[in-house]
């Protein structure tokens, strides 16, 4: 599912299909393109199977093929959200990841002020790579059936491309949106009737015309560096507590299984409301989130900030991304000027911005072994609109990106940083990590 332009409607059509399909009582199996984390939570809150990232940039073709095959394997139905336009971003856009995958393309054309000009905006998209294979259009935004046959008349008349169906205007398919994005899935920014009417919208459109238009491919080849299965229970030595509520929800779900795989038990706990961490750990994981958007909460809770300085000052090994950095921080400045105190295990604040302080993918040269053992590079990404005032030069810098920045702070065994590290492409790294954990376990009472 692509589309001509970020906010086109690929999103709100993607999950229509995804409940048209389920209503069907197929087994439908999401993927996301990019490294995006709001939509996988949208499509799993419709159809109830966890949605997989295909990130060509940090992962790689052949984690990206094998991900796809293994998680796909039983589905009757396996849907891939692209990103942005179709064309954007070059190696790591939608139209390379469906090269890659030799996928069939739907793009979402947004009709809203444009009448048989449509024409020439899918004639560009059916011819700039031959190498697509561009099954079909769905016309979003349709004004009224007058505009619908304008439509189409222009497109059959001038392209060679089949239009599929088409959305009308509709307030309900709407999903509210923040500054990282749509709303989280867990967040329930669809209620069922919407969800109803987006699936009802995708049958009157005219769902067996998709998906006779788009048969399940042929396996891409796979080579190595497949996703690797959890290890089983008793295996499991490395207790991890891991950071989920509404504060901390950002983790691919790659990594997650990677972790276990490597021999840990994941230990949810939520900084919102715990005020302890779980007892008998090896380890504590901060992803990132929407710390700001809580940033009262987590001040109330000091017993928690207390035990989280507690763990990393007595050298608990403690990993922290974007949002978990900034809670790692002495506080958080809001765009109101108001400062939250938070654990103040780094000696800077965070202050938020009113626009994007980076997004972008990275690639990081390290300099220190303790967590990732020998692996010299890590792939990942940044998209935050905070920034923090200033870290003193006497606090470990362990990451080079390539742009130059020092990046990836270290405390004690505390790494943190604004860099969303995915280890599909460097699952040894996450290995190394358990390794460290297991055997960096601090000897205090921290759960007391």
């Amino acid at each position: 599912m692509a589309a001509t332009h970020s906010g086109a409607g690929k999103t709100t059509i993607t999950l229509g299909i995804l409940a048209a399909l389920k209503q069907r009582g197929m087994v439908v199996q999401p993927f996301k393109c990019g490294p995006d984390f709001i939509d996988p939570t949208l499509h799993q809150m419709v159809c109830g199977r966890v949605s997989r990232n295909l990130d060509l940039k940090m992962c790689g073709p052949d984690f990206v093929r094998s991900s796809f095959i293994k998680h796909g394997r039983d589905a009757e139905a396996l849907v891939v959200e692209g990103v942005m336009g179709l064309f954007d971003g070059g190696e790591s856009s939608s139209a390379a990841l469906a090269r890659t995958l030799n996928l069939p393309v739907v793009l979402v054309v947004d009709t809203r002020s444009c009448a048989e000009s449509i024409a020439a905006v899918v004639k560009g998209f059916e011819t700039l790579d031959q190498k697509i294979n561009l099954a079909g259009v769905i016309l979003n935004r349709v004004g009224s059936p007058r505009h619908r046959q304008l439509l189409v008349d222009a497109i059959k008349r001038h392209c060679r491309t089949k239009v599929l169906g088409s959305i009308h205007r509709d307030a309900a398919f709407s999903i509210p949106e923040r500054h990282l994005g749509l709303t989280m899935g867990e967040e329930r920014p669809l209620d069922e009737t919407q969800i109803a009417r987006l699936s009802g919208a995708i049958n009157d459109m005219g769902l067996d015309d998709l998906i006779a238009a788009c048969p399940l491919p042929r396996p891409p080849a796979v080579e190595s560096n497949q996703p690797i299965d959890p290890a089983p229970a008793a295996q499991k030595s490395c207790r991890i507590a891991i950071a989920m509520d509404q504060a901390f929800c950002f983790y691919y779900q790659d990594n997650l299984d990677i972790l276990s795989a490597a021999g840990a038990k994941l230990i949810p706990f939520s900084p919102l409301k715990d005020k302890r961490l779980p007892p008998d750990i090896n380890a504590v994981y901060l992803g990132g989130g929407y710390p700001e958007l809580y940033a009262a909460e987590l001040a109330a809770n000091r017993k928690l900030l207390a035990a989280i300085r507690e763990w990393s000052r007595a050298g608990g090994p403690l990993y922290a991304e974007c949002g978990g950095f900034m809670y790692l921080t002495d506080g958080i400045w809001d765009l109101k000027d108001n400062f939250f105190p938070m654990a103040g295990v780094f000696p800077t604040e965070t202050r938020m911005k009113k626009r994007l302080a980076a997004l972008g993918y990275r690639e990081a040269a390290v300099h220190d072994s303790r967590f990732w053992g020998q692996v010299t590079c890590l792939r990942g990404h940044e998209f935050h609109y905070s920034d923090i005032t200033a870290m003193p030069e006497d606090v470990q810098r362990v990451y080079t990106l390539q742009d130059g920045r020092r990046e990836g702070y270290m405390i004690n065994n505390t790494l943190a940083g604004y860099l969303h590290l995915h280890w599909g492409a460097t699952p040894t790294a996450a290995e190394n990590f358990i390794t460290f954990c297991r055997h960096h376990k601090p000897v205090f009472s921290h759960s007391s």
